[in-house]
């Protein structure tokens, strides 16, 4: 049978844009489907935003600093319009890109909201075209709790288009989104509550990591309180009561959610043609990204696997080779580095520690806290936390873990060393940069200790 396209792809985030343009390179017929606009939650929602408000809100702290090194600074001020309009400028911008990078690439673009009619058959509004295979790449959306008053709550996609910025910020949440939102509130100078039900925040990193970021936080100024919640949220005069788990009321005059995200996978037909969903609505797909439906596949952050802008990227690019190239490969999900830009900020590749102990039993920890070298001059208490972690059989560095600043910088190149199984005494062998916190990753020579259970618990 004779098709429209090759290959029609829903979503035009980071992953369907790569595949999209991928397998038109290897002379495929390619079209893409976007109800918003190009570039999907990253570029326009998420990351690319999200850093540059992370830059803003550093600004203040840096001020602060200055004084140490001898600069004398008159009064200063922010202004919240001019960092949303220039916000605004850098996306259209990015925009404007990722579409011509399509149209120069020879995909198709249809500007509406994609709808299976079968597994070889999508709806654009009341257009149809045919497609041997079809992409599924429509990512994730903001979650939010069934609690009284919720309709009151703003999520991370409002907090890009504030009108203004209240004096009071209250954000409920312990993931990435919750830490680097209230880093990012604190740091241009707003008052900030956050509340986490669970005992710590960033549940799945490593408990030091979790312990250190939380106290260097509350250090900062956040009103961080854990085995917290909120269980309804009422309109007042000045902003919002909310009542909490701990029996008290807390005024505030903005409430954001950041309590997860949940893939965009309603009103696709999915359904009606039989792909499989999990029970949480993500699409299930196997190491090759194929749904039970052998032309259909499915990539980022739909899927139920690491909801992060560069594996989907990676799973995109794997599709399209493996499909249209004849360059077969799966999506490697191992050792895939992350970052929380959080103040300060989390790099981190590898297994935690408490990963290791159950996956490979004997292990080595190195980790070093230490004031970074440009607070030595400063009032700031801030400190770095670093730590490897080794397998003690094979001396394989199977994990390392960053906070402090420029942690995704340095935590980038350890994910090449991890990927080439780099060993420790590889690692001591290196020559370190000086002087820099990185250093620190080639020069820890001492084993960590744990201390017996009675004394930890002192």
């Amino acid at each position: 049978m004779a098709y429209d396209f090759d290959l029609f792809v829903i979503g035009a985030g980071s992953g369907g844009v790569r595949a999209s343009r991928i397998a038109a390179s290897h002379g495929a017929t390619v079209a893409i489907a976007e109800e918003y606009r190009y570039g999907g939650t990253c570029v326009i929602r998420g990351c690319v935003p999200k850093k540059l408000f992370v830059y803003a809100s550093h600004f203040s702290e840096d001020f602060e600093d200055a004084a140490s090194f001898g600069w004398k600074l008159g009064k200063v001020s922010f202004d919240w319009p001019t960092l949303v309009a220039n916000k605004d400028k850098e996306i259209d911008r990015l925009n404007g890109i990722y579409i011509n990078l399509l149209d120069t690439g020879g995909v198709r673009r249809y500007d509406g909201r994609a709808r299976l009619k079968d597994a070889h058959t999508v709806e654009i509004g009341d257009q149809a075209v045919t497609t041997e295979r079809i992409l599924l790449a429509t990512g994730g959306t903001p979650t939010f709790p069934d609690i009284p008053g919720i309709n009151h709550a703003i999520s991370s996609n409002e907090a890009f288009h504030l009108d203004y910025l209240p004096e009071h910020i209250t954000i409920v949440g312990g993931g990435y989104i919750a830490v680097e939102f209230a880093g990012i509130f604190n740091g241009l100078g707003r008052t900030v509550t956050q509340f986490y039900r669970s005992e710590q925040i960033l549940r799945g990193f490593d408990w030091d990591v979790r312990n250190h970021l939380a106290a260097e936080i509350r250090k900062k100024g956040i009103d961080l309180r854990t085995e917290t919640n909120v269980t309804a949220i009422e309109k007042t005069d000045g902003g919002y009561r909310l009542s909490l788990t701990t029996g008290e009321t807390m005024d505030t005059e903005l409430i954001m959610y950041a309590t997860g995200r949940h893939p965009n996978s309603t009103d696709l037909g999915l359904e009606e043609v039989g792909v499989e969903l999990t029970s949480h609505g993500a699409v299930k797909v196997d190491e090759w990204s194929q749904t039970n439906l052998p032309n259909i596949h499915a990539v980022g952050d739909l899927t139920d696997r690491i909801a992060l802008t560069p594996v989907a990227l990676m799973e995109g690019h794997a599709y399209a080779d493996t499909i249209f190239g004849n360059i077969p490969r799966k999506p490697n999900h191992a050792d895939v580095p992350s970052a929380v830009f959080s103040q300060p900020s989390v790099g981190n590749v590898g297994l935690t520690e408490e990963q290791a102990r159950e996956q490979i039993g004997n292990i080595d920890i190195y980790k070093s806290t230490f004031t970074p070298m440009k607070h030595t001059l400063t009032p700031s208490e801030e400190k770095t936390l670093m730590k490897l972690i080794v397998d003690a059989k094979t001396d394989r560095v199977v994990g390392c873990h960053v906070v402090g600043p420029d942690a995704a910088e340095m935590v980038q190149g350890i994910g090449i060393a991890l990927r080439c199984n780099a060993t420790k005494a590889q690692f001591d062998s290196t020559v370190g940069i000086h002087p820099s916190a990185a250093e620190e990753l080639v020069t820890m020579r001492t084993k960590w200790i744990q201390p017996p259970k009675s004394q930890a618990a002192e």
